[in-house]
């Protein structure tokens, strides 16, 4: 996926500003596609000249003028034609599913205090979805349309911190004892 779709989904959704947009973009679909601020900016201005957004200069009271993007009948139809496009299965890539392979041969140790920070992200993560989820959708069988897309794709995120969660904890209740053995000297 490039960064551009995900901007065309966010922008389908509303109009935004550059600085909007990259606010929604960290609260909403920045939780599964990362970008920075400056990539962002950078895309959009891409995107203009490629006459996928167009962008209206916006006065403000004691502030500097802001552009506000919005999707064009272009940029509307690469929006349909990348979602109708196959997607192939993604391939997990973990740093940190590689240091666990490849424990054996260093401080395994380090890499048992990484799991452990690793466990703590993960469940603060799974907390926030689900207060959103408890926030943003209280009666989900009640959803249709933009709204119960985005709350599956909430639920999505859910089962993959839930996911990170079981993997964490198994590796680690399968590496303490070892660990502690070899802290305090006795095998």
């Amino acid at each position: 996926m490039a960064l551009e779709h995900a901007l065309l989904v966010s922008l389908s959704e509303r109009t935004a500003s550059g600085l909007e947009l990259t606010r929604r973009f960290d609260k909403s679909i920045g939780h599964f596609w990362t970008a920075s601020h400056q990539q962002i900016y950078r895309v959009l201005g891409r995107m203009e000249r490629d006459g996928w957004v167009r962008s209206e200069v916006v006065a403000q009271q004691g502030r500097p003028d802001k552009k506000v993007y919005e999707v064009t009948e272009p940029g509307r139809l690469e929006l349909e034609r990348w979602l109708a496009e196959p997607t192939a299965v993604e391939p997990l890539r973990s740093e940190l599913m590689v240091k666990f392979r490849g424990a054996s041969y260093g401080d395994r140790a380090a890499l048992i205090e990484q799991a452990r920070a690793k466990l703590v992200e993960h469940t603060q993560r799974l907390a926030l979805y689900e207060s959103m989820e408890a926030r943003d959708y209280p009666d989900p069988p009640a959803l249709t349309g933009r709204e119960l897309d985005i709350y599956l794709v909430l639920r999505g995120g859910v089962r993959m911190e839930q996911f990170w969660i079981d993997w964490l904890t198994d590796y680690l209740q399968a590496h303490e004892p070892a660990v502690v053995a070899r802290r305090t000297g006795s095998s």
